[in-house]
């Protein structure tokens, strides 16, 4: 039987400007280890604490969380990933007044560290 990933069914695009934002961060082990911190207590829930979608509350949410170590997601700008965090999408909360800019550069800069060997940007 076929199955499709449900994470990314429909793709959940963000628009074409979010493309635009640069992150003004430059990874290094400070930045890596708050943006882990940020990740590890608020997105880990759902996207495991690896990133892989497979955390303990996964289980129940429709669209299932998103593979962070995928191709489609290292794939996306870091402008998107901004976005994501920063607007939500049901299940997923909008980050905007919870975390600061930086703070959800640093997410950003923690989910690309996040990528499957040979796959990273």
């Amino acid at each position: 039987m076929f199955s499709r990933s449900v994470a990314q069914t429909p793709k959940w695009m963000a628009p074409k400007e979010a493309d635009d934002l640069k992150n003004p961060l430059v990874a290094n082990s400070h930045i890596l280890a708050a943006g882990k911190a940020l990740y590890t207590a608020n997105c880990g829930p759902c996207h495991g604490d690896k990133g892989r979608g497979d955390g303990p509350a996964a289980a129940g949410l429709n669209p299932k969380p998103a593979d962070h170590t995928s191709a489609f997601v290292q794939n996306e700008s870091d402008g998107s990933l901004f976005w994501k965090i920063t607007e939500g999408r049901t299940p997923m909360p909008s980050y905007k007044k919870t975390f600061t800019d930086e703070q959800r550069w640093e997410i950003v800069t923690y989910i690309r560290s996040l990528a499957k060997p040979g796959k990273k940007k």
